[in-house]
């Protein structure tokens, strides 16, 4: 089994149709014990999810933005298990104006909130964990690969930008002590997290006209794809792999294409709904 013998933070579960849920389902079917983070409201949800996995396993609070939270989350493992060998960070949030064309208009306190839940929690979160990784470890972040300008994600793409370069700088420092830490770049998926982007389905019909493997975002075996490979990153066998971007989008970031214009098709779909 891929990840017999690992002990495993995962963060962002929420419903079973997040990613992180998918990667919890793996872990556990590789042989991993795991552990799921939640807070506020949040956590019922989560626990919810939490009582479809076998073993269900435990849950811990972890807000992002309390620099509390993570000293005590550092406390809770190291009482749990002593050591953690991989984490999950699969956190990301941007305010309402902070999306959807109006990258012009944002005010810097939504773009402070955005960076600060979807960026600098992955160094955060590596700060937390990196003591108690005594044997080395892996750290993995989802992210949605933001080399280039895309329609309505603004400063989210911004953010993601960002945590591209976090994982560079995170793996240049924890590498010394044996932890490895790469990012997983999925193509779009039907997540709740997914439906506060405005113009997601038009990105994902384009995805899927370009990718040369196909791309469904609906699809269960794309969530299965992303999970997995999450997996194999936390696992063993990716032992001289950091600071990397690993796609999992159906092949879309290799081909060229036209740009997507979401504004002229959400019109275009609402007239046809008069």
């Amino acid at each position: 089994m891929l990840l017999k013998g690992k002990r495993l933070l995962i963060t962002g579960v929420l419903t079973p149709q997040s990613i992180a849920f998918g990667v919890a389902e793996a872990a556990q079917a590789e042989g991993a014990e795991i552990v799921l983070t939640s807070f506020g409201r949040a956590m019922s949800l989560t626990e919810r999810s939490a009582k479809r996995l076998d073993p269900m396993p435990d849950l811990l609070e972890l807000d992002v933005t309390n620099p509390a939270h993570f000293a005590a989350l550092t406390a809770a493992l190291k009482k749990k298990w002593g050591r953690v060998d991989g984490a999950l960070h699969a956190v990301a949030y941007a305010p309402e104006d902070a999306l959807g064309g109006n990258f012009l208009n944002t005010p810097w306190e939504s773009v402070a909130t955005a960076f600060r839940v979807s960026t600098f929690s992955l160094k955060e979160l590596a700060v937390a964990v990196a003591p108690l990784m005594t044997d080395g470890g892996s750290i993995v972040t989802l992210d949605f690969d933001n080399r280039v300008a895309w329609p309505v994600y603004d400063w989210m793409g911004v953010c993601k930008a960002a945590l591209e370069a976090t994982v560079r700088y995170l793996a240049r420092d924890l590498g010394p002590k044996g932890i490895r830490v790469n990012a997983v770049a999925a193509g779009p998926l039907a997540t709740i997290a997914a439906k506060s982007i405005p113009g997601f389905k038009t990105l994902e019909k384009a995805w899927g006209k370009q990718a040369p493997l196909g791309w469904a975002a609906k699809d269960p075996k794309a969530h299965d794809a992303v999970a997995q490979a999450a997996c194999a990153l936390l696992s063993d066998w990716f032992k001289a792999t950091t600071g990397e971007m690993v796609h999992v989008d159906g092949g879309y970031h290799a081909i060229g294409a036209a740009p997507i214009d979401v504004q002229k098709e959400r019109l275009e779909e609402e007239a046809a709904k008069r």
